[in-house]
């Protein structure tokens, strides 16, 4: 394999839950087509990964220009007959665990994108598809671990033009890195997502809030609100209840507010232990505006990235870095 920079990369982005598959080119950037599906790592067994994923990109590997094509684009046929290399393909997420296709190292902070580059994985069963790297923080005073959203702050900062900043990767395990001159130096992991689901559907308190309800911006601010009364977190959660039987807080509102006392919470603890925060760089798609409201109402500047573009720039940025052999 050559050690150049291929004009196009495949980057998949595979989590416990869900596959998206992006053919991008890498000097613009650009995604010429893109795949989704619900085929996450609790929907295959080990073995099927490599399969799956080639009935999912053959034929960009091959040439091909995805759904539209490309104008100038050669075929599969004539690819195969020039003896053309097939379009690598870089893996983030989930998939490099243990339970995945293949596990990956966790590299200790300090760790920057070339490190990420250096440490790459060949995924087995597959030619030139390579697994990226997680991250792990082990010290007597802090254990935690991270695997695909270490892509993301790095793509984030590439997205806004900076080498250091701190960045909220919100989803069912929340995360908040810090990276300065290039390095991550720091995160922590917040359970918020996987806490909202289980109060939600699995207390009393929850019990009104099982049905879909749209979200309610009103009841979300009262949430974050409640997140640093006298009791904390775990009063607040309860409030859910008490207000729905007194305080005029209805079935349809309890999501939110549930969400908004668990976030405020994350917000508010994340807050005191870096006393310094005053800007955070957002790596969200759905959940960016209850972020935006429970950040903004803690004083903290908001710069929202797209979380497909920032896994994009930095699965990019890393495979700039990869010499592949």
């Amino acid at each position: 394999m050559s050690g150049d920079a291929p004009a196009r990369l495949i980057v998949i982005d595979w989590g416990t839950s869900n596959f998206r598959a992006f053919l991008v080119d890498t000097a613009s950037g650009e995604v010429l087509d893109s795949r989704r599906s619900a085929s996450g790592l609790r929907a295959l067994s080990q073995s099927e990964f490599p399969h799956y994923c080639a009935s999912q990109t053959d034929d960009w590997r091959e040439g091909g220009g995805g759904a539209s094509g490309v104008e100038g684009t050669a075929s599969g046929a004539e690819c195969a007959a020039s003896g053309a290399e097939k379009v690598p393909v870089y893996l983030a997420g989930m998939v490099g665990s243990a339970r995945g296709w293949h596990e990956a190292p966790q590299l200790e902070l300090p760790v920057t994108a070339a490190d990420l580059a250096q440490n790459v994985v060949a995924a087995p069963g597959l030619d030139d598809v390579w697994i990226v790297p997680g991250v792990k923080q082990v010290t007597p005073e802090h254990v935690d671990v991270m695997r695909g959203e270490e892509v993301q702050a790095f793509g984030a900062l590439a997205l806004a033009g900076v080498e250091g900043g701190d960045c909220c990767l919100p989803g069912t395990h929340s995360k908040w890195a810090r990276l300065d001159a290039g390095r991550m130096t720091a995160f922590n992991t917040m359970m918020t997502g996987e806490l909202y689901h289980a109060v939600r559907f699995h207390t009393l308190p929850g019990e009104p809030a099982r049905e879909d309800a749209p979200f309610d911006e009103g009841a979300f601010r009262l949430g974050v609100s409640r997140a640093g009364c006298p009791g904390g977190v775990m009063h607040a959660l309860f409030e859910a209840r008490s207000r729905h039987l007194y305080a005029g807080l209805e079935s349809p509102q309890i999501g939110s507010f549930l969400s908004g006392a668990l976030i405020g919470e994350e917000v508010g603890a994340m807050t005191a232990a870096r006393p310094e925060l005053d800007k955070v760089y957002l790596v969200a798609d759905s959940l960016r505006q209850s972020y935006t409201i429970a950040l903004e109402a803690f004083g903290i500047e908001v710069e929202a990235i797209d979380s497909d573009r920032a896994t994009l720039a930095g699965v990019i940025a890393i495979a700039a870095r990869h010499v592949r052999y």
